[in-house]
């Protein structure tokens, strides 16, 4: 069976309706449908049905094998496979188990599936980037969100040290139907944008920044405290949390 998506479900359910698919292979399709167990792993199958986003692997803490083992079984039962916080030594030996592998190694994601995602978001993810140290936190949101089925324009090095590069962009920011703004430092640029547009923002601090940054704390306790009232916050290097909100925002 396919990933298991509502569609699919749908499309098992009207085949039994219209008598072209007995009851008792229904449900020999559907027996595996909440997750499958593994040597590594209990590898959730049901969660596109649940969230409409599969499983994704989270890479680091995981050794190549189980990354491997993982990324088997979620094709096994049909579904492209993400994996995140994938290191490069780790990417290739993936790719040597599966060669259908890609690898992007700035956003440090990997994908087995499908050359091409059907687009299923409402409009576009815009992702704002303050600096080019803020690039590889936006390169995994830009990557997870093109991935997940999104239209994505980027926007980068457009902090608030040079205001006008972001005032420049108010055309593609205000067409945006989400924005996820990734900044480090003292994290102003999310509340600048908000202030911009009238749109959901979906604010990335990043761990880029001088001593008193805190590895990314600060712009983060930044973030949290906006006067944007159209700002929401993810976790320090986020990156595939808001690509993940934004997903779900751009469906609705």
């Amino acid at each position: 069976m396919r990933g298991v998506t509502r569609e699919t479900l749908r499309e098992v359910l009207e085949r039994v309706r219209a008598g072209e698919l007995a009851p008792d292979a229904a449900l020999e399709k559907l027996a595996h449908l909440p997750y499958l167990d593994n040597e590594h792993a209990r590898v959730d199958t049901h969660r596109a049905l649940r969230h409409g986003v599969p499983e994704v692997i989270y890479g680091p803490g995981k050794t190549p094998e189980q990354v491997i083992e993982i990324a088997r079984t979620l094709r096994h039962a049909g579904q492209d496979v993400l994996a995140t916080r994938i290191e490069p030594d780790v990417a290739e030996r993936v790719a040597r188990a599966l060669p259908d592998a890609e690898y992007d190694a700035p956003a440090r994601l990997l994908w087995v599936g499908r050359k091409e995602v059907p687009i299923t978001g409402r409009g576009v993810i815009a992702v704002v980037s303050a600096g080019t140290a803020d690039r590889p936190v936006a390169a995994e949101a830009i990557g997870v969100a093109r991935r997940f089925g999104n239209r994505v324009e980027p926007l980068a090095d457009v902090g608030v040290a040079g205001l006008h590069r972001l005032l420049s962009a108010s055309e593609l920011l205000r067409s945006a139907r989400v924005l996820i703004v990734v900044a480090g430092m003292e994290g102003a640029l999310p509340s600048v944008v908000g202030g911009l547009v009238d749109k959901p923002v979906i604010a990335v601090p990043t761990s880029v920044g001088y001593g008193a940054s805190f590895g990314g704390l600060a712009a983060l306790l930044g973030m949290l405290t906006s006067c944007a009232s159209n700002v929401t916050v993810v976790n320090i290097d986020n990156g595939f949390g808001a690509a993940y909100v934004a997903t779900l925002v751009n469906r609705i």
